[in-house]
């Protein structure tokens, strides 16, 4: 009968410990009325409780700090920080130590090991020690595989790994909504949820553009002189809450006058999101390039320059339109065409020859117009025709103008 040899005890011993900050300690208050049978025993118990707080024992506050009981949850942009340390149990000095620690993503095989080169030799009752981190940018299943080989006095070479599984979640839910205005303007209105346990404290969020563009971030108002947050001091995003991020993003002035340029862009830029948990615990998030869809203007694309928000009934008032070819190889011979409505009068020639337009070029054009009808009326009633190809493009509803009575009759 064939008998396997023991297997051998290894002369090191690995203890891997995660890092992570204390949390408060709360106690749960446990009190009564002073008629009760118990008296003022309950109260006096959590007046001397050392965990308490002076003055507020039935809250539930505490001035002391809890060392973590388990290994708690790491969440994507988090630093994942251990504790390793190899210790010689034995009573025999060991050389040639190489303690190596790798992280295993679905992805890829990270080494964590601050120093790759081997300690020469370990007494008995010492150890080595090393702090590694780690800023998480997957989610999913992570394994550190910490490994170790060292030489026996005899001169034997052993080496023996340990495999700790953990999960990394989502701590965050982004989503973001896209608004093309005329203007070339592309508003971004981001909404962020905490989905994690713990409050947050939200340090910064931000948005990086494209090279194409130029950001303003439209979270502040201007109060007394001073820029204010429109959140105030509620700085804090309460488990499963979502606030809401708005970003105008404005072509830079090289780009803006490029039509066909700007039209194809889809790219808008990246969101940056910086926050803080439990004691100062930072976490860090950066979007991949948010993408919008490109609107589609046509091969002619006719937007508003400058337009008065009132005028007066039956009185002429003057709008700037910006004529755009968006064709990156076509030249254009336009015919302009103005139709009255039924509230709006167009005043000056119909059918005049606005001469060649060249790719991705635009004109300004002044045009003068009254309004028969007081109240919220639209602007339509334009046509351009391109006398190459005998087509016609159709503009109505350009835009709004508020029209009132020029007349105030003062009543005694």
């Amino acid at each position: 009968m064939e008998v396997n040899p023991p297997k051998q005890e290894h002369l090191l011993a690995l203890k891997v410990m995660r890092l992570t900050k204390p949390t408060l300690f709360t106690n749960i208050p446990v009190t009564c009325e002073e008629k009760d049978l118990p008296g003022d025993l309950f109260n006096q118990l959590m007046r001397d409780d050392p965990s308490t707080v002076n003055g507020a024992e039935v809250l539930m506050l505490g001035e002391m700090l809890t060392l973590p009981q388990n290994f708690g949850n790491i969440f994507l942009g988090e630093t994942f920080s251990s504790y390793i340390s190899v210790h010689n149990d034995s009573n025999q000095v060991v050389k040639d130590i190489l303690v190596k620690a790798d992280l295993q993503t679905s992805s890829q095989r990270l080494n964590l090991s601050a120093s790759n080169a081997a300690v020469a030799e370990l007494k008995p009752d010492c150890c080595i020690d090393d702090v590694i981190h780690h800023e998480v940018k997957e989610i999913g299943t992570h394994i550190l595989v910490c490994a170790v080989s060292y030489t026996t006095q005899a001169g034997e070479k052993m080496y023996f790994r340990k495999f700790f599984k953990f999960q990394v979640l989502k701590p965050l839910d982004v989503k973001t909504k896209f608004y093309n205005a005329e203007t070339d303007e592309v508003f971004l209105e981001a909404q962020i949820q905490n989905i994690t346990t713990s409050p947050m404290f939200m340090e910064k969020v931000s948005l990086e553009p494209s090279i194409m563009y130029n950001v303003t971030e439209l979270n502040s108002v201007s109060q007394a002189g001073e820029c204010v947050s429109t959140f105030r001091s509620r700085a804090y995003l309460q488990p499963m809450d979502t606030r809401q991020y708005l970003y105008c993003l404005k072509p830079k002035k090289e780009f803006a006058e490029k039509a066909g340029i700007i039209k194809g862009v889809t790219v808008i830029g990246k969101l940056d999101i910086v926050w803080k948990t439990n004691l100062g615990e930072r976490g860090r998030l950066q979007t991949s390039q948010l993408q919008r869809m490109a609107p589609g203007y046509g091969d002619v694309r006719l937007s508003l320059e400058a337009i008065p928000d009132t005028v007066n009934l039956e009185e002429p008032f003057h709008i700037t339109c910006k004529i755009t070819n968006c064709s990156s190889e076509r030249t254009m011979d336009l015919v302009l065409e103005m139709c009255n409505t039924n509230s709006i009068h167009w005043c000056g020639i119909s059918g005049r020859q606005l001469g060649k337009l060249h790719p991705s070029s635009s004109l300004c054009l002044a045009l003068t117009l009254l309004s028969s009808v007081q109240g919220l009326q639209s602007i339509s009633g334009l046509r351009l025709t391109d006398t190459f190809l005998k087509r016609t493009y159709e503009y109505d509803d350009i835009a709004q103008v508020c029209v009132v009575s020029s007349a105030i009759k003062v009543e005694s």
